[in-house]
């Protein structure tokens, strides 16, 4: 019985969990340090192709608010007719992206 308690109870942890989703730095490691790099300077050789924001810079991060943060993780950024961020609305719950913008605030200097 002690077994199928702990087997019930692993699986429940696992699944909350699951249902949380990767935490803020793992998905910035997996979906945004390619151009913005691991500290969020964007000095990559992606990030300087596609002039990506050095999310490090004060006067870049008060450039934006939240929602257009969240905005543009979600729904991605196009100029001038070039891909410039690709949405990540599809990989990301509303609840990573929230917690990644919170995240991308921590990298200002």
């Amino acid at each position: 019985m002690k077994i199928i308690v702990t087997v019930i109870s692993s699986f429940c942890l696992v699944s909350s969990l699951a249902a949380q989703g990767a935490n803020p730095k793992t998905n910035w490691m997996n979906n945004c340090m390619q151009c913005h790099g691991p500290d969020g300077s964007a000095n990559t050789s992606m990030g300087k192709a596609l002039n990506a924001k050095d999310l490090t810079s004060a006067q870049i991060q008060s450039s934006f608010n939240d929602a257009q943060a969240a905005a543009a993780i979600k729904d991605g950024v196009n100029k001038d007719g070039m891909t410039k961020m690709i949405a990540f609305g599809g990989r990301l719950t509303d609840d990573e992206i929230k917690a990644l913008v919170a995240y991308v605030r921590t990298l200002k200097k």
